[in-house]
């Protein structure tokens, strides 16, 4: 086979969809359960772990195996590592309070507003930012430098994510440190080394779908400018700010903090 395989791409989509809904309808039925949303937060990398999965045994034969191997276990990983995290911070808390701001603007039912605010467009969004994961297992080429430069992009993004939240975890840990902003280690490089490291590892997944032809690379470049947005204009990045702008010491750290793109702090003087 040398062209990309349009058709199986086509019922993959579907299939993508239906793994998605399977994963958020799964998660619904344990909030319901539980009485608390959040649990959707570590659905969201779950899922995208499972439409990986799902894509790599229905490609068999269709596209390159390297190039199946390797996006799969990239966002295998990613999935994971952040499921579990966010598994890890939830344990013995309550709801979260964004979940309950929404909540509460609800009409009507709250549980069928949930299921579509929440879960039924956190599906959506799972199957449009995994386009690069679906499209880099229909291309038959060979792995070459483009893959690799997107792998050494995604590891990037990985490290900022998991050594930022272990640095922000034992920096809450510390009951001296209770009030204050962290400050230190990537947070002194930028204000949001986690969503810095997703936007990483977003752009390094289309480099690697972009390394098997112009097909897959125009199928999915929607995926990272989704992302992208989302991180920075919407629930990311503007959000989380405008939750912390009360808190003491905000305002100095952001003038000397980047606030997206790691760079050396500017001087307090």
């Amino acid at each position: 086979m040398t062209s990309f395989g349009w058709h199986m791409f086509a019922a993959n989509l579907g299939w993508a969809a239906a793994t998605a809904l399977a994963v958020m309808l799964g998660t619904f039925a344990i909030a319901l359960n539980s009485g608390v949303h959040r649990v959707v937060d570590i659905a969201w990398g779950a899922a995208f772990a499972a439409v990986a999965v799902m894509t790599f045994g229905l490609s068999g034969g269709q596209g390159d195996p390297g190039r199946r191997a390797l996006v799969t276990v990239l966002t295998t990983l990613w999935g994971l590592r952040l499921a579990v995290h966010i598994a890890r911070r939830a344990a013995g808390h309550g709801e979260d309070p964004r979940y309950e701001a929404m909540l509460a603007r609800a009409r009507g039912n709250r549980n069928l507003y949930a299921l579509r605010m929440i879960y039924l467009l956190q599906g959506a969004l799972v199957w449009l930012v995994s386009l690069p994961v679906q499209a880099a297992q229909y291309t038959p080429r060979p792995l070459s430098a483009l893959a690799w430069a997107g792998t050494a992009l995604w590891a990037v993004g990985l490290f900022f994510e998991a050594v930022g939240d272990a640095q922000l975890a034992r920096f809450k840990a510390d009951p001296a440190n209770r009030g204050r902003i962290m400050d230190r280690g990537l947070w002194g490089l930028t204000r949001h080394p986690n969503y810095f490291g997703d936007f990483c590892v977003w752009w390094g997944l289309f480099l690697v779908a972009c390394d098997g032809g112009w097909q897959a690379a125009a199928v999915s470049v929607v995926s990272p400018l989704t992302m992208s947005l989302l991180l920075i204009l919407g629930s990311g990045k503007r959000l989380l700010e405008r939750h912390m702008a009360d808190r003491p010491g905000w305002d100095a750290y952001a003038a000397r903090t980047s606030g997206f793109f790691p760079r050396p702090a500017r001087s307090d003087r």
